[in-house]
């Protein structure tokens, strides 16, 4: 099924225009019942999205903007690959002040999701330190000692407690912001990890210092190599791995 799935929502369910974001799905702006909404079509399991749509309930019910999905006609929360959800208005960050409301947001997430479960079929940073593959990572297809320069920084992680993390809150796109408050959207990375991977953001907004930098950045930018391993932008992420 593609986008004609979009009709369980509605006969006046339409997509308007395409969307930048959702590298492993098609993304896009969409008119639903009388509303502005955003459609996601991808290949995600029925128990990944189903483990997605419960923690943005969650986290709506503990006070965060977050994108809620909208029910099809029949109740659904996703069906065929797609979920529809909410629209977020707002702006990018721009200063190191909001930044600094960013990480505070993360924080919240990461305090409030300390016993949620693993997504399914992804596995931590750490995990791949004994495991090859999850989801979208595969270390095996990496070249020649880039797993290994990978698995050195998230070694550095190694017993950490973990929580979910956003994935990719370093994007200003992944955020809209108001005066009253800061959304997280485009959870389509999130997975249980350790939160130090969502920490490292623009201007220093976490106020990481030191060697707790150091092994957030190499850490981060060794998962980001290795979850967009192929494109331009992993091997850029690699170049910044250190080697062993």
């Amino acid at each position: 099924m593609g986008w004609e799935t979009l009709g369980l929502w509605g006969e006046d369910a339409v997509r308007i225009e395409p969307l930048t974001g959702g590298s492993s799905s098609d993304v896009w702006s969409l008119r639903v019942q009388g509303r502005r909404a955003v459609g996601r079509l991808g290949t995600r399991s029925d128990a990944d999205l189903a483990w997605e749509a419960g923690l943005m309930q969650y986290l709506d019910r503990a006070g965060l903007s977050v994108p809620m999905p909208i029910p099809t006609r029949d109740g659904r929360l996703f069906a065929d690959g797609l979920t529809v959800m909410t629209y977020m208005e707002g702006g990018p960050p721009r200063t190191a002040g909001e930044w600094r409301r960013v990480a505070d947001v993360l924080r919240q997430v990461h305090r409030l999701t300390q016993d949620w479960p693993q997504r399914p079929g992804w596995r931590s940073s750490t995990e791949l330190l004994h495991e090859e593959t999850g989801t979208r990572i595969d270390l095996g297809a990496m070249p020649p000692g880039a797993a290994e320069r990978c698995r050195a920084a998230w070694a550095r992680l190694a017993g950490r407690p973990t929580c979910v993390v956003h994935g990719n809150p370093d994007n200003p796109g992944n955020i809209r912001m108001t005066a009253e408050r800061v959304a997280l959207i485009d959870w389509d990375e999130s997975h249980r990890d350790v939160p130090d991977l969502d920490l490292v953001l623009p201007h220093n907004a976490a106020g990481l210092e030191g060697e707790a930098h150091d092994i957030a950045a190499q850490a981060s930018a060794a998962w980001e190599a290795a979850v967009c391993w192929g494109d331009d932008y992993a091997i850029k992420r690699l170049a910044e791995v250190r080697a062993v």
